[in-house]
């Protein structure tokens, strides 16, 4: 752990998201961010939300990543999360289509979710390849999400997958 604190000093950039995979599952996350914390950095989590959140320090900002019944992974989602929620954390939905899109808006209105988090985040799903990911997910044009949201003045914040268009989208540990 003392050589990851390191690496991360030595970039000497204030804000750490940890994500990739499901962070929660690694057994030294915990101090991990802590330290970091301890540090003066800004700590972020991105999470599937299958794992229990409440356990990460309060100076962590969590990102929940609400699985979308086109992810596949909907039935993962540990709901309790949800009241572990602060001002501060975010909510995120990839969306793979529109039935997606009105689950992500029905979820949204049952959780209060823009009263209880700073922002929501929605993402068009991005191409994907067979086997990988959402298998054989064609992708969402981005322009579509982005004319749902603005025809349904839906106070999300919509986000690309920006390190898919950085790196390979197929790329891991990037």
């Amino acid at each position: 752990m003392d050589d990851l604190i390191k690496e991360v000093v030595d970039y000497g950039c204030p804000l750490v998201e940890i994500t990739g995979g499901e962070p929660l599952i690694q057994p030294a996350v915990h101090p991990f961010m802590e330290r970091l914390c301890d540090l003066g950095h800004t700590v972020l989590i991105e999470t599937a939300g299958a794992h229990d959140i409440s356990a990460c320090d309060d100076r962590v900002i969590r990102i929940l990543d609400l699985k979308t019944p086109g992810s596949g992974e909907c039935d993962k989602v540990l709901w309790e999360n949800i009241d572990h929620l602060r001002k501060e954390d975010e909510v995120k939905f990839v969306i793979t289509d529109r039935e997606d899109y009105e689950w992500m808006k029905e979820i949204m209105n049952r959780y209060e979710l823009l009263k209880r988090v700073g922002h929501v985040l929605a993402s068009p799903v991005f191409d994907q390849t067979e086997g990988r990911d959402i298998s054989g997910c064609t992708g969402l044009d981005p322009a579509h999400l982005a004319k749902w949201i603005l025809s349904d003045r839906l106070g999300v914040r919509m986000q690309l997958q920006l390190h898919k268009f950085i790196w390979d989208p197929q790329a891991r540990g990037v």
